[in-house]
Formats: structure tokens, C-alpha cells, sequence
């Protein structure tokens, strides 16, 4: 069993279930557990069964089959699955939010190029969508670098490169998920300079919808300035 000292029972739970699936040589499409199976097991409530149901499906692990004959299910593996699973071993070890972002932001001159070339008409709205987001949550920090992340995630979706797609949108997530809330007292992201830093990201998606590749290139640099979000 997880040393769940650091971890929320639902997290304990999910990487129980991860061994799980190894110790036992479980394979795609080979039933898990029952939710109830789980429970006599574990000794934990629904509600904390079905958390980390929730957190293993969304890695891609396990497949949810409700009803009559349900359970978890080993999900078919691909190239984002492993990676997340290597993910959350590094996880384990004194990784930060600065390792997740350096990794990111040497991404990001690929990503965002490579969206500015196969951005289609729905990538144009909900980018569009995305940036007024951002520029009604100038109010607050939090709300902001939330909703920050949101518009990278839909710019890295775009991209046809399947691999850096994977490794971007992991290593955001990593940062969402080590950065629960942002510091309402850090004198450095006033208002003021939100609104500065939605320039920057209205420059970076108009340049993307126009599909000019220099100017999204010039874009990535102006947002790798210091002190950015």
C-alpha cells in the first residue's frame, strides 16, 4: 500500500489502484474492482471511491462502466497515459512549480507556431472565448493564473505534434495541481499588471488566429519576459 501521509485518501486510494493493476499484471480491458469491492477493501466512503475513480479516469488508467456488471477496468494505454505515469513518479520526488514551468516555456515556442499553422475556425472561438475569461479576471489572481492556464492548454490542443501536446498539457497540469491558490498578497501582481499581462496574451492569440508565424514567434518571446504568468 501508498504511503498516504502527503496524499488525500482519494489520491492514496488512486495509487493503490495503480500497483494494483501492476502487482496483478492487469491488462486493457481487464476488470479491477467493483466500487464495493473497493470499499471493503479500502474501508473508505463512496464519495472518496468515486474521487479517485474520477482522478484515475482522468489520467487515462482505468474506465468507468456504471450499472449491472461495472467497475473499474484497465483503460488502453497510449503515449499520454505514460507520460502522465511518469509524471506522478516524479511527482514523488522534490520536483516545483519553477522545473514544470522551464519545461513548459521552452514548449511554447513550438506550440504556439505550430497552432498559428492548423488553427481552425472552432480553435479561432474558443480562443476568443478564452481571452475575454482573461480579461474579466483581472479582479483576482487566482481567477487569473486559472484562467491563464486554460487559454495555454486550448492553444496547445491545437498542435499536430501529439508528443510535445502531451508533455505541455502535463506539465501545466503539474503546475495547477502544486500551485492551489495564488498569493492574494504578492504586491506584484496587482490589477495594473494583470492588465498588462492580457496585452501580452491578446497579442499571442491574435497572432495565432492571423496564422502569421513570425508574429506568433515574436509574441512567445514578448510572453517570456521577466515576471510573467
Amino acid at each position: 500500500m501508498v504511503n498516504a501521509e502527503s496524499l488525500t485518501r482519494a489520491e492514496a486510494l488512486a495509487a493503490d489502484i495503480e500497483s494494483m493493476i501492476s502487482d496483478r499484471d492487469l491488462g486493457p480491458g481487464d476488470l479491477i474492482g467493483t466500487m464495493d469491492e473497493f470499499r471493503d477493501q479500502s474501508g473508505y466512503g463512496r464519495a472518496t471511491i468515486s474521487e479517485a475513480a474520477r482522478l484515475l479516469n482522468d489520467r487515462g488508467t482505468v474506465e468507468i462502466r456504471p450499472g449491472r456488471g461495472g467497475g473499474l477496468f484497465v483503460a488502453q494505454p497510449n503515449v499520454i497515459v505514460r507520460l502522465r505515469h511518469t509524471l506522478l513518479t516524479v511527482r514523488k520526488m522534490p520536483a516545483t512549480v519553477a522545473d514544470a514551468i522551464a519545461v513548459r516555456e521552452a514548449l511554447e515556442p513550438l506550440i504556439a507556431v505550430d497552432a498559428a499553422q492548423h488553427r481552425t475556425k472552432q480553435d479561432i472561438s474558443d480562443l476568443r472565448k478564452l481571452m475575454t475569461a482573461l480579461k474579466r479576471a483581472t479582479t483576482s489572481t487566482d481567477r487569473f493564473m486559472r484562467a491563464n492556464w486554460a487559454l495555454h492548454e486550448r492553444i496547445a490542443e491545437i498542435t499536430h505534434n501529439h508528443l510535445a501536446k502531451a508533455v505541455y498539457l502535463s506539465m501545466t497540469r503539474c503546475i495547477t495541481d502544486l500551485s492551489e491558490h495564488a498569493d492574494p498578497d504578492d504586491d506584484s501582481r496587482t490589477e495594473d499588471y494583470l492588465r498588462l499581462r492580457v496585452e501580452v496574451h491578446a497579442e499571442l492569440v491574435e497572432a495565432i488566429i492571423a496564422g502569421d508565424v513570425a508574429r506568433t514567434a515574436a509574441a512567445v518571446d514578448r510572453h517570456h519576459a521577466p515576471a510573467q504568468i
